[in-house]
């Protein structure tokens, strides 16, 4: 059952992110597109009451449990970043916006945003660990929650080889190619170099 509800909030967040920006660009109408993209929260909220429930009637704790965990914690950290990432662009393709500028790609400018991008998995991480261990509490019974605290490790290791993926971008930044500029950078980045 948590892995259909799963599958469920995964399109679900597809849906209301299309029908959002659809009501937002094609319909003019964007309170009712804002509305939309506001609701996809309730469905985190949605498979973590499930989750619940399905742990309160005395289902064994399994996989399903973390993966729910790890999806929500996932929403957490780069729901947002996805949602504007494609607001920009629907902006763009839909609202005669100019085009959303990309990340930046080489350089510390880079380094910075990968940095940024490893927070969301950070942030995930711990969201994740939070859900792993109050569901621990709840079951309060060390001899099943062994799933569980397995997907703790889960989280922490995504969590530790993104977190490296990221450093490499600050101890081995790419460099533009010949007559390519580097980056484009505020005043406030020029006056620190």
């Amino acid at each position: 059952m948590i892995v259909a509800l799963i599958a469920a909030c995964e399109i679900g967040f597809w849906v209301l992110l299309a029908a959002g920006l659809s009501a937002r660009y094609l319909l003019r109408m964007p309170r009712l597109g804002l509305g939309l993209l506001l609701c996809e929260p309730l469905l985190e909220v949605v498979l973590l009451v499930a989750t619940v429930l399905d742990l309160r009637s005395g289902a064994e704790p399994n996989w399903t449990h973390g993966l729910a965990a790890l999806y929500i914690g996932y929403t957490v950290g780069h729901g947002h970043r996805t949602v504007k990432w494609l607001d920009g662009h629907a902006a763009h393709r839909l609202g005669g916006a100019p085009p959303p500028l990309g990340p930046p790609r080489y350089g510390m400018a880079r380094a910075r945003h990968e940095g940024k991008v490893w927070l969301g998995t950070l942030t995930g991480a711990v969201v994740a660990t939070v859900l792993l261990q109050l569901a621990i509490w709840y079951v309060d019974d060390p001899s099943r929650v062994t799933p569980l605290e397995s997907w703790r490790f889960t989280a922490w290791r995504a969590a530790g080889i993104h977190g490296l993926i990221a450093l490499s971008y600050f101890i081995w930044p790419r460099k533009a190619p010949a007559g390519e500029p580097e980056a484009v950078t505020t005043s406030k980045e020029r006056s620190h170099s």
